[in-house]
């Protein structure tokens, strides 16, 4: 299967240019031979978190999610999109997986949240989502999420064989996003495919490096540090059941004790 990675800049407050950016990058990632294409958080808001909920409860055209549907049948790809979501219930920073016939198959609403400037932006979700697409199961972190190792290891106890991580990075951080990405394809045997942002919103410069990792730590595809980009790769079964028969961790956990 080939996974195409967005490595992009957003415009704060300007909802209409980031999904108009989102749509001409499915296009591309289609061209390039992908079967799905994944975005960063937040990919049609950016992140001057204390504008988002004027900025999405203004938008007055076709919604975002709508408008990457369409996009995602015409252009016969699916769609993992970190996107701003409005319900009844709240605010969600949320990932939405599209198929290659619009259909949203999956939505997993941000657990882990983290506000550094304390505003109290999004509602937390409370249920980790996996879902399945071309034979591979498919789990999804956001950003912060992935700090937290129990619940990729929560996925991974539920079948995940691929973890997505939609993310907004910031350069301080940015070698733990390098260690991080890497660990927990190494201690679930799993692809990660991480797509961050570049660019600077509300003071946070965001530091790339979005990637494909593979079950054994190996970097598959790797972006810049600064520049948009979209990169590219295979993720593909052998390569997984390889690395688990090997090194057969499922069987050897210690289950009993915790």
């Amino acid at each position: 299967m080939r996974v195409a990675v967005s490595q992009k800049k957003c415009l704060p407050g300007n909802i209409q240019v980031n999904i108009s950016d989102c749509l001409n990058i499915i296009k591309a990632a289609r061209e390039g031979e992908a079967d799905l294409v994944v975005f960063p958080e937040l990919s049609d808001t950016g992140y001057e978190l204390n504008n988002i909920s004027s900025d999405v409860a203004g938008y007055k055209n076709e919604s975002p999610l709508g408008a990457i549907q369409k996009a995602a049948v015409k252009s016969g790809i699916a769609v993992v999109a970190g996107l701003t979501e409005l319900s009844e219930f709240g605010l969600y920073n949320t990932a939405v997986a599209i198929d290659k016939e619009g259909a949203v198959i999956a939505r997993y609403r941000k657990i882990h949240l983290y506000t550094p400037n304390g505003e109290g932006v999004f509602t937390p979700g409370n249920e980790p989502v996996l879902f399945e697409f071309m034979g591979f199961r498919f789990g999804v972190n956001i950003c912060y999420d992935i700090r937290f190792p129990e619940f990729s290891r929560h996925l991974f106890r539920s079948g995940m064989n691929v973890l997505i991580v939609p993310t907004a990075w910031p350069f301080p951080r940015v070698e733990h996003w390098n260690l991080l990405t890497r660990a927990r394809a190494i201690e679930n045997q799993c692809y990660v495919i991480g797509a961050n942002r570049v660019g600077t919103d509300a003071g946070f410069t965001f530091c790339g490096n979005s990637r494909i990792v593979d079950p054994h730590g190996v970097m598959v595809a790797s972006a810049s540090e600064d520049q948009e980009e979209l990169i590219f790769g295979n993720i593909d079964h052998s390569r997984i059941d390889f690395v688990r028969n090997r090194q057969p961790i499922r069987s050897h956990m210690r289950g009993d004790l915790f």
